[in-house]
């Protein structure tokens, strides 16, 4: 019984550095296909949203934008990507940027890096958040027993 005082945590601990990892990996892609990318003309192919929640939970809608656009090397890459400017439907013409050796981690969204940085901040800081808990949690759970 004492081990779950330890596991629990240790799990949420495991879980918010795996996320935090992945949401640092997903903004340094951006970034450089932003900063070192090359540009293309892609266009939009289809929009959906995906509600998450139930009847007792507030909805949460996500938009999602499917685009196409051909690299220079004439291959043709299709993506599917979360946000981007609702005004943007299917047919219209955007700018996509791309790393080279990577076309699938295109994106269609404008640059704004200081909105990037905030975010992944602001995600960063609240795993650590409940990694700094998890962890005093099982400190006190440990001078307890």
């Amino acid at each position: 019984m004492e081990a779950l005082l330890y596991l629990v945590p240790g799990l949420i601990v495991a879980g918010c550095v795996s996320g935090a990892v992945q949401v640092i990996r997903r903004t340094l892609r951006t970034d450089r296909a932003w900063t070192r990318g090359l540009t293309a003309e892609g266009r939009c192919l289809n929009t959906y949203t995906k509600t998450n929640g139930s009847r007792d939970t507030a909805a949460r809608r996500t938009l999602h934008h499917v685009y196409e656009f051909t690299t220079r090397e004439g291959e043709r890459v299709r993506f599917d990507e979360i946000g981007g400017d609702s005004t943007v439907v299917p047919g219209d013409h955007v700018v996509v940027r791309y790393p080279a050796e990577r076309p699938q981690w295109a994106t269609a969204l404008p640059p704004a890096r200081g909105r990037l940085i905030l975010g992944t901040a602001v995600l960063v800081a609240f795993m650590g958040a409940i990694t700094v808990g998890c962890v005093l949690f099982a400190v006190s759970a440990h001078s307890a027993v």
